[in-house]
């Protein structure tokens, strides 16, 4: 199990497979966002980010902007900033509202001090060398610039977890299968005070928890499914595992009513 592990965190930070896979285009991580329609409490996530950079002005830069959602609300609400969007991924770019760089996160293209703002969503856990990474998002801030950062905690989507180990057991005929890959393992909540205070003084951290509530396996599966670049690292047929997932998921949602996951996030506000 744990050279598994080591090589699914590998792989999760694999540029080639981030940027030609995973977020090829905007199609897994949209299926991902997708299931947080069914979570309660709901999270307005780009209106936090706002509500956050109520009191910065001048140039905000969203690193790993992935699809843009945070981009537009913030070209939207906040007109009088100079956004930036940024991925490694040209593909995820392509529908993402201009000025967006094609660019890595551990060689930022801007000068020192010379951003007000940094957003760093979900995306933490996929650079290959997370200390540097920070240190490179503080040094393109200037001082008392403010760098948003979110991920999921390691007790996050447990029931999502558990499905994946039982589907894949039955698929290799074992009692439990090997686990499903974490993307925010890396770096997840419990884990990024202690990485981001070697830059940042003021830390401040923002749970988001809530339980997804769904009556139709649809949804799970394509959370599930959308992890397909990722799937030689599962140790198990990935369409079969899938395929088994749902099955469970539908007989689950059959006794009980529902199938029920427990999510764990937030957002850390970070201050040089």
């Amino acid at each position: 199990m744990t050279s598994n592990t080591a090589q699914q965190d590998a792989a999760v930070a694999d540029k080639t497979i981030l940027a030609n896979r995973a977020y090829a285009d905007g199609r897994h991580l949209a299926a991902r966002q997708s299931i947080y329609r069914w979570q309660q409490p709901q999270y307005d996530l780009p209106g936090i980010v706002v509500e956050e950079l109520a009191n910065t002005s001048g140039t905000v830069i969203d690193v790993g902007c992935g699809n843009g959602k945070f981009v537009s609300r913030l070209h939207r609400d906040r007109p009088d900033l100079q956004v930036v969007g940024m991925d490694i991924s040209a593909g995820i770019l392509a529908d993402v509202e201009k000025p967006v760089l094609v660019a890595d996160a551990q060689a930022l293209p801007f000068a020192g001090d010379s951003t007000d703002a940094v957003l760093a969503l979900h995306m933490l856990y996929h650079v290959g060398d997370i200390e540097a990474t920070i240190e490179e998002l503080a040094r393109v801030l200037r001082p008392g610039g403010v760098l948003m950062v979110s991920t999921n905690s390691d007790m996050d989507k447990r029931e999502l977890g558990q499905l994946w180990a039982r589907a894949a057991g039955e698929v290799l005929g074992i009692p439990e299968g090997p686990a499903r890959v974490s993307l925010s393992s890396r770096f997840s909540l419990e884990k990024a005070p202690s990485y981001l205070r070697a830059a940042f003084k003021e830390i401040r951290v923002r749970g988001l928890p809530g339980t997804i509530d769904v009556t139709d396996p649809a949804p799970i599966i394509a959370h599930l499914a959308s992890y397909e670049a990722w799937a030689e690292q599962c140790g198990v047929p990935f369409r079969e595992t899938v395929d088994r997932a749902a099955e469970i998921a539908a007989g689950a949602i059959k006794a009980d009513g529902s199938f029920k996951i427990t999510c764990r996030g937030g957002i850390l506000t970070c201050r040089r």
